[in-house]
């Protein structure tokens, strides 16, 4: 028997993952409106980054049809057939690549964004939450479980936010093309492209919320409980 069991302390037990998802579901539940708020950032991110990469994807299409249609124009139009078409002499490849490089760095910028507001509000919550995560830890929480909680309510979040951000963005941008230039596009070129870029959205958002989560699950866990019950917020 070792000398913390013989003065009556016994070894600190760690809850099962299933209730520490539990705890995270209900702790979402109860602050709706702050978890909107860091589900906002995500949306928004995301929605921008798969409408970017949409509007690329059909760029991509657009050249693909063209190539195979065979389209060679002198004078510059044609009278028949989507915008694209009629169009296609005056776009050269020069234009397609700084087109494409533009895309690439508006997705990197929104991405970095989502992450800085991922970020914020996170450690947003960690301050409203100084007493919770006081309580928790004076009543034997773990560091581990503390970190754990915000790690499952970050994930969730970004998942549903990432889905639904790139619905939005798939969406808007699928709209506009099909107005345009109608239902030539969609085909199993688009829609190879969409589920490659759904994947890539949702795995990109989720993960992005991971990371930043890990600064303020971080500073949640090694919060002194005596000095978090004393804080006024």
């Amino acid at each position: 028997m070792s000398v913390g069991e013989k003065a009556g302390f016994r070894k600190q037990i760690s809850l099962p993952f299933s209730k520490a998802i539990e705890i995270a579901m209900k702790s979402i539940k109860i602050r709706f409106w702050r978890s909107m708020i860091t589900a906002a950032g995500i949306f928004l991110g995301i929605a921008f980054f798969s409408s970017v990469r949409m509007a690329k994807i059909f760029s991509d299409v657009q050249t693909s049809i063209v190539k195979s249609r065979g389209v060679v124009m002198q004078t510059g139009t044609e009278n028949t057939g989507p915008a694209f078409l009629q169009n296609a002499a005056l776009i050269d490849d020069a234009e397609n690549k700084s087109a494409s490089t533009r895309l690439d760095w508006l997705s990197i910028m929104a991405l970095i964004v989502c992450t800085v507001g991922i970020t914020n509000a996170m450690l947003m919550s960690v301050t409203e939450r100084y007493k919770e995560i006081g309580t928790m830890k004076c009543l034997g929480a773990l560091d581990s479980l503390i970190v754990r909680l915000f790690f499952i309510e970050s994930v969730f979040l970004g998942f549903l936010s990432s889905l639904l951000g790139f619905a939005i963005g798939w969406l808007v941008i699928s709209l506009v093309h099909l107005f345009m230039d109608g239902v030539v596009v969609f085909g199993a070129d688009f829609w190879l492209g969409t589920l490659k870029l759904m994947f890539a959205s949702v795995g990109v958002g989720t993960f992005l919320t991971f990371i930043a989560t890990i600064a303020p699950a971080i500073r949640a866990a090694q919060m002194p409980p005596a000095a978090a019950l004393r804080v006024e917020v």
